[in-house]
């Protein structure tokens, strides 16, 4: 499958119509985000299916957000997956990425990711490489659901009483892109203060993913406490596709809707 991706990563290079492509390489051992802008060297790109032991995954469009910002003249190739596509959807409806500046190269994630991510689309709407695979539902927030209130109140306070406070969540999400982070303001959480305040921490994080979370799980990834976030944010996105008809980054490019709370308009 990698073969296909640095296939069409050539060809775009030699073609002139990216000056870069950003996505995967393996260096002695390690896997990180790289920056591929010789047609001849593409040595070591990998795909990153997190499928094999110690693969890692990386927020490429957070990284493509800084080098657009230093060459917002140039054109870059990304490596995206479904949850990537969204993503870059809801960037482009912020203002955050320019959509005649980036060109996507689409892999469609195996079955096997699917079902472990329960991911409603697990694939590009185009893509160079692997099959779709089939959609999966929201069973462990079914699984919530079907307790009483005050058990899932219980539930998530134990959850959250885990947390180090460490703002990876924050740190690796591809859609936290705010000068100013609300996580860090004392007119909402006491700052320095450890453990983290439960539930507000969270709760106020998951506030401002209304609308924004793309459910591409990293934050679940990186958590060091293993709190299932992604459950959270699953559960908050049903919500607002109830409530709102909008699921971030499904359908074309727009602006999501405004979502106000303490006065404050949560859309950056």
């Amino acid at each position: 499958m990698v073969e296909k991706i640095k296939t069409e990563v050539q060809q775009l290079l030699i073609s002139g119509k990216i000056k870069g492509f950003l996505g995967l390489r393996e260096q002695h051992g390690q896997v990180g985000p790289y920056l591929f802008t010789d047609a001849q060297d593409l040595e070591g790109m990998v795909i990153g299916d997190r499928l094999k032991p110690g693969d890692s995954r990386y927020p490429l469009n957070k990284q493509l957000m800084r080098i657009a910002r230093c060459y917002p003249d140039e054109v870059f190739g990304v490596m995206v997956r479904g949850c990537d596509e969204r993503g870059l959807r809801t960037l482009f409806g912020s203002n955050q990425l320019n959509p005649e500046k980036v060109v996507s190269v689409g892999i469609a994630c195996p079955q096997e990711l699917a079902d472990a991510c329960e991911c409603l689309k697990p694939f590009p709407d185009e893509f160079v490489a692997g099959e779709p695979a089939e959609a999966r539902s929201f069973q462990t927030v079914a699984k919530l659901d079907a307790m009483e209130i005050e058990d899932r109140f219980k539930v998530w306070l134990a959850e959250f009483s885990r947390c180090i406070k460490c703002y990876g969540c924050r740190n690796i999400c591809p859609m936290c892109y705010c000068k100013d982070c609300t996580l860090e303001s004392r007119d909402f959480l006491a700052i320095g203060s450890l453990p983290a305040e439960n539930p507000i921490f969270h709760l106020t994080r998951a506030i401002h993913m209304a609308g924004r979370c793309i459910d591409c799980g990293l934050c679940n990834e990186v958590c060091p406490a293993d709190i299932p976030l992604r459950t959270l944010y699953k559960k908050i996105a049903d919500i607002v596709e109830e409530e709102f008809h909008y699921r971030p980054g499904y359908g074309e490019a727009g602006t999501r809707p405004s979502f106000k709370i303490l006065g404050e308009d949560l859309q950056h």
